[in-house]
């Protein structure tokens, strides 16, 4: 016995609207994320944004922006941002990690000694957003990097 989906009458909470599409469809990375890491909507300030293909989405002023737009404007009105020997970093610079750093969802880490190019600065607590060889996008904290 089949059941219509266009005649049932479900409610699903703004806030849940994330859990209810992560478990019907196959999102990418960034919907995977779990809602505190995504940053709130840059128009209303709402923390329930959720991703939707290379979007972040708000479900309550369905405002759409990509992630690098929100990243940019955070740090024109940050601080400084410096590395583990006091040097100040900039977009664009070339970073080496100092130490083995353990990655989430990976058996290995990020070895120390590993050259990262064309950095990135946001706020937050991983104020460096880059992309790694073999690991791919993800974000570092300043305290474990030095400027090559």
């Amino acid at each position: 016995m089949g059941y219509c989906l266009a005649h049932a009458k479900i409610t699903i909470a703004p806030h849940c609207i994330h859990k209810a599409i992560a478990r019907n469809f196959s999102l990418p990375l960034l919907a995977k994320q779990p809602m505190s890491q995504l940053p709130p909507c840059p128009k209303c300030k709402c923390e329930y944004t959720y991703a939707d293909n290379q979007l972040l989405v708000c479900p309550e002023c369905f405002h759409e922006w990509e992630p690098q737009q929100h990243a940019t404007k955070a740090v024109e009105t940050g601080a400084k941002i410096l590395d583990a020997n006091g040097n100040e970093l900039k977009d664009g610079d070339t970073i080496i990690v100092i130490k083995d750093l353990p990655v989430k969802g990976s058996s290995k880490p990020v070895k120390a000694g590993t050259k990262v190019k064309n950095i990135k600065l946001v706020n937050g607590d991983h104020n460096i957003a880059c992309k790694i060889d073999g690991f791919g996008a993800m974000g570092l904290k300043s305290e474990f990097v030095r400027k090559a």
